[in-house]
Order: structure tokens, then sequence, then C-alpha cells
């Protein structure tokens, strides 16, 4: 049954026990008391607002469908959130939501899903301008697709919410959507069994935050000229795979206290620098792809991560298979992280393409397999795609200049270069540090990159 409503307030007061007898689809014209209508809906109502804009922030306690016309948009009051959930199994689609508060404490947010909001849908919508996008405050099983959320713009990053907030909420699925602007683009902390795939991050500090979230997923999505592409923390048993970290400003992928996860297929890769004399701005192919990459890349006119990849007391982690491209620091590896393995990589053209200030020495390879680095000037006499000789990224001098940066005034002189001869022929002379002992001929195949640019 459908039913379209045109009378006064104070009629679909009047008219709430025949309406709501059994489920319905309503709709509503601009100007009606919408509040009213849910206080009475049963479970599986659906609820629809009329091409216009509706006024009014919304509570929803009943099991039921609120989904909008094309150009419906509903409008808050400027205090608390747009539409608060409270109730199990709630769908909202279709809306363009705006017009939140601006308080953190509050917790304003365009869509705002309590604890006993579980299973929501929040899908299809276009959740703009408000402080947080969608808050899910515990809400299990709740799931966010294919959403445009974009948060306050021109505001202090202090006072900026997050385009998606997750709190102790186990099991959300966050997909296909595309944020902007606000602090993060996801934000999660106390949670477990998570899934965020296929998103586009662009304009927000970090892509992807993680904290104190375990036995989670994070794959297919797209961060861009973001501060930090995706930072982990203090989490477990993650499964990051096949995301794309472009042009990203401090990081690539940043781990800290992050143990026991599986780092497959990603792609961190920069670009030329805009200022750079004689060079261009890296530009999409007609599609709007990401650019392809090449070994022999110009070292000094990048545009990116400072770090494609930040490890920091992260440990027995696998990173296989990802590409690091034109970064100042390819992997910087400090604080005493352990027994992670880092094979099948592809690092090209980064300034220093690792940075690991240690006394101990790291095999950077397993079954006989290491990583491709576009600097290794190797010979592969057997052709058996590996290496005849070890790769050591690091030497004494690289520790000097990282200690002593003025020093790169000398880097040709003789004497450094004499340094050097004799580090090569006498490998005691080397410090602990990072060594490839099976390092590949070609590079592995370059990860998926076709995914517009803006």
């Amino acid at each position: 049954m459908r039913r379209f409503f045109t009378i006064f307030p104070a009629a679909v007061l009047a008219a709430g026990l025949s309406s709501f007898a059994s489920a319905e689809t309503l709709t509503l014209a601009p100007g009606q008391l919408m509040q009213s209508v849910l206080d009475r809906a049963q479970d599986g109502d659906v609820i629809t607002l009329a091409a216009g804009e509706h006024k009014g922030s919304l509570r929803i306690e009943r099991r039921v469908t609120l989904q909008g016309e094309p150009g419906a948009i509903l409008t808050g009051n400027g205090e608390g959130s747009v539409i608060g959930v409270y109730g199990p199994g709630v769908e909202i689609r279709g809306l363009t939501i705006k017009g939140s508060g601006r308080d953190l404490q509050t917790m304003d947010s365009g869509i705002y899903l309590e604890k006993t909001a579980e299973r929501a849908l929040v899908e299809n919508n276009r959740i703009i301008g408000n402080l947080f996008g969608v808050y899910v405050h515990g809400a299990t099983g709740t799931r966010i697709l294919n959403n445009v959320i974009e948060g306050l713009q021109n505001i202090r990053l202090a006072e900026a919410g997050n385009g998606v907030s997750v709190w102790n909420a186990p099991d959300v699925t966050i997909d296909g959507n595309t944020i902007r602007y606000g602090r993060d683009g996801i934000f999660t902390v106390s949670s477990r069994k998570d899934r965020f795939i296929n998103n586009r991050f662009e304009k927000v500090r970090f892509a992807v935050h993680y904290m104190y979230t375990n036995d989670s997923e994070i794959s297919g999505n797209v961060s861009i000229k973001n501060h930090v592409g995706y930072a982990i923390m203090y989490s477990n048993r993650l499964v990051i795979r096949d995301n794309v970290s472009y042009r990203d400003r401090d990081h690539g992928l940043l781990f800290n206290y992050a143990n026991f996860a599986k780092i497959e297929g990603n792609l961190v890769a920069g670009g030329p620098r805009d200022d750079t004399p004689g060079t261009q701005e890296v530009a999409s192919d007609e599609r709007g792809m990401l650019p392809a990459a090449s070994s022999s890349t110009q070292v000094g006119v990048r545009s990116g991560p400072g770090k494609c990849v930040f490890i920091y007391n992260a440990n027995r982690n696998q990173f296989r298979n990802n590409w690091f491209e034109r970064c100042e620091i390819g992997v910087h590896f400090t604080a005493g992280s352990e027994g992670n393995e880092i094979t099948g990589n592809a690092f090209v053209g980064n300034r220093n393409q690792v940075k690991y200030v240690g006394t101990r020495d790291l095999d950077w390879s397993k079954d006989g397999r290491g990583n491709y680095w576009s600097d290794n000037p190797a010979f592969d006499l057997n052709g058996d795609g590996v290496a005849d000789t070890a790769y050591r990224p690091n030497d004494l001098v690289d520790r000097v200049l990282w200690t002593a940066p003025s020093a790169k005034i000398l880097i040709n002189s003789p004497a450094v270069q004499v340094l050097r001869w004799a580090q090569a022929q006498f490998p005691a002379l080397y410090p602990g540090g990072v060594v490839d002992t099976h390092p590949l001929i070609a590079p592995p195949p370059r990860p998926d990159a076709g995914r517009s640019l803006p």
C-alpha cells in the first residue's frame, strides 16, 4: 500500500491508528512532521521523502526504511545529529543529509547509530557538511555502502570529525564509499572483525586509521593526496590487501605496534614534483587511471610520501608482493621490530630504498626469493631470476648521512668512494643492517592500478 500525505500534521496524528495497522509505504511531502510519523511507525514500514527540502532532526526506534526520492534533502537544525538511530534493522537510503551540530563530545553526525541499532544499512546517500558523517557507536553488523560523505571544510583539524567513526562495533562493513574532508576518512577503535573495502579517500588526514581493532580487513581502497594513507596502530591479525596510496604526503602505510598482519599487493606511489625544472606532473591516462611505473624513474623528481612504509615496533607481519615507488624513503624500519617477512616486493625509484639504523642483521628474503630493487646493478648468469650477489641498501656512508645530513656535500668525494670500495672488498666492515641475499632481477607484477584519479 502506498499513501501520499498532503494533509496537515494534526490530521496525521488523528489518522495514526488506522494508517499503521500493517506495514505500509508512506510518502511525505516537504513541511510535514516526520517525527510524528516515525513515532507511530510499525516494523517494516517504508517511509519515503518526496523531492525537496525536509526540515528537522529525526529519532528512529523502529525497524523501518527511510528513503528519498531523487532530490530529497533532509536538513538538521544545526544541533545534535540529523538522524539518530536507536532500533535494529533500520535502512537509510537515497537521501541528501546535512546540517548536524558541531559538538565533538556529543558525536554530532549526519547519521548516528547507537549500540541498539545493530544491523543498520546506510546506502546510496549524500552525507554532506556534517561534523561526523556516520558514527557507528557500538552498532554490530552495520553496513555502510556506496555513499558520498563530505565533512566540514575550512575548519581546524582539531575541530573536525571523521567521515565514518566506528567504536566497539564488530562485523561492520564499509564498502564503496567516497569520503572527503574532515579529520580521518574511517577511524576505528576497540572493534574487531570489520571490513573496509573499495572506498576512496581524498582531502583528509588519515584515509584509514586503526586503533585497537583486530581480525579485520582493509582491501581495495584508494587514498589520494592525504597526509597518511593507512595508519595501523595497536591492532593485530589484519589483512591489508590491494590498496593504493597515491601521492599521500607523509606515509603510504604506517605500522605502530601492529602485529601478525598480512600486507599483500598494495601500491604506494609518489609522482614528479610540480616545481622541478624539466619535469611535469604525472598525469592519468585518457581513462583516468594511475600512471604506469618505470624502473628507470629519475631520482629527485618525486612528489609523494616521505616514507612509503614506516614500521615502528611492529612484529611478525608479512609484507609480500607490494610495490613501493618514488618516495623519499622506501621503508623506514625502526624500534626493534621483530620477525617480519619482507619478500617479493618492488622498491622502485625511491631516494633511499631503506632506512634502518641498528646493529642486528636482517635478511629480507625467504626460501630463495627476495625483493626487486631498481638501483641494484646485479647480474643473473644462471638465468634463475635471482641476482648472483646480495643487495645491501645501507652502508656506513648511509648511516653517517642520516646522523649528519650536512655530510651530503662529501658524497662524491674520493674518500667516500674508497670507503664504499673497501666495504665491498671486506664484508666484515659492513655494519649490521638489512641485506637481501636473493634479490630479484625483475620486478613482480605491479598491483592493479586501474583506479581513477581526480
